[in-house]
This record gives structure tokens, sequence and C-alpha cells, in this order.
């Protein structure tokens, strides 16, 4: 859906809420709510201009592309191109061509948490909890936060909790994606979609020990991944979205830091 509407400043953007996701306790005027559901004859309480849907996994496939293919009619736009997904590929290939010197932080927080910024945002705190306020202070009242995890999310699931926080604080939408996965779905909604998001990127360090080369390539899958993460947050940034890019040195307690930041 947003990969498909997500262009010339509009888009659809959909977001995956479970039945007590803060989102849904705040009547937000610009959000649809779907439900699926497995058993259509049950009977349930359902709000007022909420829709209820059930089938299939191929039947609700099926019936997803067609709404797709509606939706990119009623706003005008073609819903077979990703003429943006493009633009963070070539970004990251220019990173991992020219393998320039990394850039370096505005600061290093308390918890060893390095910040980076973009696309306008400004950070007058130098601590992790003022980074976080300067990012929520640029959402309008019309945008969503974006939050994308360029980790293991095998070893380090925790992360994904975070979109409630965000969500119960921003009192607005809130996506989570695993990177670079996500690049291919919401990423091109992110760029040319409406301007509205502010962004929140979380990424390792990789050394040696915890790295793996990539047999036929002068680099290895961290380096990759750290260019795909660099690549899209520049191609944001030109684009005037802002975006906060938090390196976590210590991984394991990187979770719970931002969670308490975030308050």
């Amino acid at each position: 859906m947003a990969e498909s509407t997500g262009k010339l400043g509009k888009g659809l953007l959909p977001l995956v809420l479970d039945v007590n996701s803060p989102e849904l306790a705040e009547n937000l005027p610009d959000l649809q709510v779907v439900r699926l559901v497995e058993d259509e004859s049950e009977t349930r309480h359902v709000r007022d201009g909420e829709i209820e849907i059930s089938g299939s996994l191929g039947g609700q496939m099926l019936v997803w592309e067609y709404a797709v293919a509606v939706a990119g009619i009623l706003l005008g736009i073609d819903p077979f191109d990703q003429p943006d997904v493009e633009a963070a590929k070539v970004a990251s290939r220019a990173l991992l061509d020219d393998r320039p010197a990394p850039v370096e932080p505005l600061f290093v927080t308390d918890e060893g948490i390095e910040v980076r910024a973009g696309g306008g945002l400004t950070i007058t705190e130098h601590t992790l909890s003022g980074a976080i306020d300067a990012l929520l202070a640029a959402l309008g009242p019309n945008g969503y936060v974006a939050m994308q995890a360029y980790l293991d999310r095998v070893h380090h699931p925790e992360f994904a909790a975070l979109r409630d926080v965000v969500a119960a604080r921003s009192k607005r939408p809130v996506t989570f994606g695993w990177g670079p996965r996500f690049l291919h779905s919401t990423g091109q909604f992110h760029k040319g979609g409406p301007a509205i998001g502010v962004f929140l990127q979380i990424t390792a360090q990789y050394d040696g020990l915890h790295d793996l080369g990539i047999p036929g390539r002068p680099f290895t899958f961290g380096q990759f991944i750290q260019a795909q993460a660099a690549g899209d947050a520049s191609v944001l940034a030109d684009r005037g979205r802002p975006v906060l890019t938090l390196t976590l040195r210590d991984v394991a307690a990187g979770a719970a830091a931002i969670s308490a930041a975030i308050g």
C-alpha cells in the first residue's frame, strides 16, 4: 500500500496495530481502522467508521491488490512504479563505492549512544532525551513517526516494543520497520508521500568479531547495512524530512535507554 501510493506528495500509510495500540484510543480523524477477523459470524463491538474484513490469505491478497489499484486511481497517481525506492539504492551504492569517512556524531550520550541529525532537525539539549524531544517537537498535527531499526530482529526483538511507547508519547500514528527490508514498502511513502513524517533510525556499531564478509565484495554485511541506513537517511534529509539517527555501541542496553528517554 505505501510503496504503491506514496508518490507525488500523496499516499496511504498502513499501520500494523494490536487491539490495545495507543492510536486506537486517540480517535484520530485521519486514521481508518480495518479489523482483520477470523470468524465473520462472531458478534463484536465495532466502532462507527471501522471496517471489518475476513477471508483466506489468498482472498485477502486479491482484495488488497484491487484496493490499492483503486486507491491509486482516486489519488491520481500511478500505483505501479516506485521512483523513490531507487533513490535510496543509489545513495547506498555511492557510499559503498566511495567508502567516505563516517559522519562525526553531534554528541555521544551518557548511555554511549552516538547521535546524528539531518533534514533540518536541530538539537539544543545534548542528551538522549533532548534528542528525542527535538524529533517529536518537529512532528506536526497531521504527521507520523517512522521508527527504523537496522538491528538483528531475532536476538533483539525488544526494540519493536518501542513503537507503542512512541505512539503513547506522540499521540500520532507510528510505524516500526526492521531495516533494510522496509525500504521496499513504506520506504517509498517516506520519500515520495506527504512531507509530514519524522524519522528515528536505530543502528549499531559492527566489529570484526561479529561481522561477516560478503563473498566477492570488498565490504562486510555490517558495512552494507550501515550504508543502507546512511543512504536512506541522506535521501530523507535532502527532501527536508527530519531524521534522528541513534547508533548503539551496546545494543543489549539500547532499548531500555531509548524507552527511558522517551519517557
